[in-house]
């Protein structure tokens, strides 16, 4: 019998939620070698390197041994052939930083952007440990930065989801009284963590980027593997049509001005924003996951990432 993957529907995950999540974690990969119709296939639109190579020992010729692993400079030094022995990585680490600021808890249908990256989040996070590798994370609060280290457990998945839980459920309309953290900063936590080879997912809506954050990214993606989910809300892009809406933050009202002419242009702002951060990332050969507060994640994991489309 088929069941329907799991879905929240509600503006903040229960833990029960992102622990149900485990069962649709599955069809999908984050690493290589990918399916011919996955979002991060083809080395043309990414750079993901899979599991490396380790050095093992330098050691003496033997017949057999491929040509192209000979050591030229250790040959030429000893004077006698030596090849480089190499092992497969068994394991590739993820660390997961995710978003959960004020400017996250926004949605105009089924969720918010915040519980759209928690799902997300935990998503990876179950893929990752049934795959066998160390997983880890740094969440992003308006007043906090909870960091994780990289294990290869059951008990850190979910702690990450019980931190991701905890986070989420400080979101309000009103939202917080002050706001000591930003992006950038955990980046640099990101940076000091993952030294190599490292698979990072960044999780966000990319609210408040910067020069700085650039010069981040393009530092973290020099060592490691980067995909940029980049959460969204329709409403975001498009505005309805009409008029009579107005915008708050729990504090005040503004209204929103209504007409062809003002959602074109609103339109057109979001366009030419989502156009730059393309642009700044396909420079660094860093691959864009869309991920949509209208739609279930794991369906959308599936269709960019899966084996079918």
């Amino acid at each position: 019998m088929k069941t329907e993957p799991a879905t929240i529907s509600r503006v903040h995950p229960s833990l029960d939620d992102l622990v149900r999540l485990q069962f649709d974690a599955r069809g999908f990969s984050l690493l290589p070698s990918q399916p011919v119709h996955s979002l991060l296939s083809g080395r043309h639109s990414s750079r993901l390197r899979g599991r490396g190579l380790q050095f093992e020992e330098l050691r003496d010729y033997r017949a057999g041994d491929d040509i192209r692993s000979m050591d030229w400079r250790a040959t030429a030094r000893l004077r006698k052939p030596h090849v480089r022995v190499y092992s497969e990585e068994r394991e590739r680490p993820v660390l997961l930083v995710v978003d959960q600021r004020t400017t996250m808890f926004f949605g105009s249908m089924r969720t918010t952007k915040a519980t759209a990256a928690a799902e997300l989040a935990a998503l990876s996070a179950w893929r990752t440990l049934a795959a066998g590798d160390r997983v880890g994370a740094i969440l992003l609060g308006d007043e906090e930065i909870v960091q994780i280290k990289p294990h290869r457990s059951r008990s850190n998945v979910l702690r990450i989801c019980h931190e991701l839980v905890r986070l989420n459920s400080t979101l309000t309309a009103s939202g917080p009284g002050s706001r000591t953290t930003t992006l950038n900063d955990v980046l640099r936590r990101a940076i000091r963590i993952a030294h190599h080879d490292y698979l990072v997912v960044l999780i966000t809506d990319y609210h408040g980027d910067d020069e700085d954050t650039r010069r981040l990214a393009t530092n973290l993606a020099a060592h490691n593997d980067v995909i940029a989910a980049l959460v969204y809300d329709p409403l975001g892009a498009h505005l309805p049509a009409g008029r009579g809406m107005e915008v708050t933050d729990g504090r005040s009202r503004l209204p929103v001005p209504g007409g062809a002419r003002f959602a074109d242009r609103y339109r057109r702002l979001f366009v030419e924003r989502l156009g730059e951060l393309r642009q700044q990332l396909r420079a660094l050969r860093i691959p864009i996951l869309p991920i949509c507060t209208h739609d279930p994640v794991p369906g959308q994991l599936l269709a960019a990432l899966g084996h079918r489309r």
